[in-house]
């Protein structure tokens, strides 16, 4: 099993803990990454408000019919509009690490953190982010807001994960 770490910078040597963002729950600094069966949700520039959702095996059927009917793909990404350019003109950077040291912090998701500095293995640059994100089985949606989206997936009982969101417009009404 490998794992991997998206970036905006092209010549990572090493990756060194960092404190956690966000809602992580972790209280010490570590190094982020997912597994190769989650990357499409960092297949986006870092900054940029997503909502990332599918179906487990035990999610409730009017779930899935009511947020994935009219999709074949497994995965969905929605990005706020105001995103695309920024997604369009942003080069990322698939950084494949050694799983030595790495601990699980939500299969789900695919997330794992390493307490410790971790040097790649390899990098390989994404030269279209939604060319990579459709090829991933990945139905994206471009939305001008993402709010409403992301209350319904939340109070649903599919998998998903909702990053960068302190960066979208705010909420209407």
């Amino acid at each position: 099993m490998a794992l991997i770490h998206v970036s905006e910078q092209p010549n990572i040597a090493r990756f060194e803990p960092r404190p956690p963002a966000g809602q992580s729950g972790l209280g010490e600094d570590v190094v982020w990454a997912v597994d190769e069966e989650h990357p499409q949700n960092y297949l986006l520039p870092r900054e940029c408000p997503r909502v990332t959702f599918y179906a487990l095996p035990a999610s409730d059927a009017g779930d899935v019919e009511r947020l994935m009917r009219q999709t074949s793909s497994r995965f969905v990404v929605a990005i706020e509009s105001g995103w695309l350019p920024t997604v369009r003109a942003t080069r990322l950077y698939v950084y494949r690490l050694p799983p030595q040291g790495f601990a699980p912090l939500d299969v789900g998701a695919g997330y794992y953190v390493c307490r410790m500095t971790v040097a790649p293995l390899e990098v390989v640059e994404v030269g279209d982010a939604l060319a990579a994100l459709v090829a991933r089985d990945v139905e994206l949606r471009v939305t001008p807001s993402p709010w409403k989206l992301r209350g319904a997936v939340v109070a649903s009982t599919l998998q998903y994960s909702c990053i960068r969101m302190r960066n979208a417009r705010p909420r209407e009404g």
